[in-house]
């Protein structure tokens, strides 16, 4: 069989650019095939354009809530038209620049859906004619599709926005329920509530972040943002209907609410369906593409990175999961990711940052007794002469049987700023005396890290 590519890229999103590029300034002949814009969920859909949403909300909050400091906010008013235009023109731009720099690496871009045929060749398939375009053959496939959102299987379900369409709007809603207690519902909720619409929030569990340190979920329910949202707990959405113009969400429990509209944020799935895998028997782990410690799945030519792999579905860890790809592959290097003390945030106002284990998961592997918590909460400087004052919360997790750090965790403004440096010190293998006799720097939120003692 005579190869075109010795990589062919389905998906470009941040961990299939990845690779393309890192094997492309390899040597590699590369092609790359995407159905929408260049950039993927993050820089499309997900946290690019949601984090600018987050930027304005921040902004108007500071606004209206500065006369302490002397600052007027008589006459603020703001045109959600403008933020979501200027997004997708921000958008635009970006992925611009991703297809440039393909271009200067000789990466071939092929417009249209991907689909293989055989374990080495994919079709192109055009998206509005279904129509064959292409035929490509190459030595190795590499699979970074992404995820897409999951939706309920409820009546009425294709009245509701999912996440995608928030970046599509032309101006936001007076009301929305926002179905989800998860990161992007919770972000979602902070953006509509601090950007003036009255959010409901309908969450299955009892407290939002299912999954993160229990103070930080306490923190989020008790900040002035959250404290402005109508959350609705241990209840679920059966139904949607349409009523003079607006929706009615009836719950399990029967009880009925009326909103301008409706934000299903239950979750992500690989977005396999597509791609024809039936025929090649590849193993799966669940949901998602089974892959070894080199991405490889069961099938050796084909791998797979990102958000259709069960590994954490971040950004980064993509990155870092493609460029592996292409230095091990395409420059003989033998290289692994490290998944330990992967930093977290959610962009909610105020911020929540997380890194290493929760207290709940490190007294379930090291047992109650060895575990030894430092936690402090008080308002921070920049909430001093403000009327609603949100406050901060830094907690560290301690092995007390090796001294070692195994989690901090902040819910504050700035705090994914400061968890990063955080991540380092523990995959450092930092220890609590380490923070002890680390000099603070006052004054300042991150210095209470290094000024907790017990």
């Amino acid at each position: 069989m005579e190869f075109q590519f010795d990589l062919i890229v389905v998906g470009a999103g941040s961990g299939g650019l990845a690779a393309a590029k890192r094997a492309a300034s390899y040597g590699a002949k590369v092609a790359i095939i995407e159905v929408n814009k260049i950039g993927g969920t993050c820089v499309i859909r997900g946290c690019v354009p949601k984090k600018l949403m987050v930027y304005a909300a921040k902004s108007k909050k500071n606004m209206t809530s500065s006369e302490g400091y002397g600052l007027k906010s008589e006459g603020i008013s703001f045109e959600s038209n403008i933020l979501l235009k200027n997004v997708r023109e921000e958008v635009s731009r970006l992925s611009n620049l991703h297809r440039n720099s393909l271009n200067k690496l000789n990466v071939t871009v092929f417009e249209g859906l991907g689909r293989f045929i055989t374990q080495n060749e994919l079709e192109i398939i055009c998206p509005k004619t279904k129509k064959i375009i292409n035929k490509i053959i190459s030595k190795k496939i590499l699979i970074s599709v992404g995820g897409k959102p999951k939706k309920l299987n409820i009546p009425g379900i294709d009245l509701a926005w999912t996440s995608d369409d928030i970046f599509e709007l032309d101006k936001f809603p007076e009301s929305i329920l926002i179905v989800g207690g998860g990161y992007i519902a919770c972000e979602f909720a902070s953006i509509f509530r601090n950007l003036g619409s009255e959010v409901t929030q309908l969450i299955r569990g009892q407290h939002l972040l299912n999954g993160f340190d229990e103070d930080l979920s306490s923190c989020l329910e008790e900040s002035p943002t959250f404290a402005g949202i109508n959350i609705i707990s241990k209840n679920q959405l059966k139904s949607i209907k349409r009523v003079n113009g607006n929706l009615e969400s009836t719950l399990d429990s029967g009880n009925k609410i009326l909103t301008n509209n409706i934000l299903i944020a239950t979750g992500r799935e690989p977005n396999l369906l597509p791609l024809n895998l039936g025929f090649l028997n590849l193993k799966m782990d669940g949901q998602y593409l089974d892959v070894d410690e080199l991405n490889q799945t069961s099938n050796a030519n084909i791998f797979a990175v990102g958000d259709i792999i069960n590994r954490p579905n971040l950004t980064p860890v993509a990155i870092e999961q493609g460029r592996v790809f292409s230095d091990n592959f395409f420059n003989d290097q033998k290289r692994k990711v490290n998944y330990e003390n992967i930093p977290k945030a959610v962009f909610t106002i105020p911020e929540i940052s997380t890194v290493g284990l929760s207290e709940k998961r490190a007294k379930e592997i090291y047992s109650e007794k060895n575990i030894k918590i430092f936690k402090c909460k008080f308002t921070p400087m920049s909430n001093t002469f403000k009327e609603k004052k949100s406050k901060c919360m830094l907690k560290i997790v301690v092995n007390t049987l090796t001294d070692k750090v195994l989690g901090c965790h902040m819910f504050g403004e700035t705090s994914s700023e400061i968890i990063q440096m955080v991540s380092i010190a523990l995959n450092a293998g930092i220890t609590k005396k380490d923070f002890d006799i680390t000099m603070a720097l006052h004054p300042t939120i991150s210095e209470e890290f290094v000024t907790m003692y017990g």
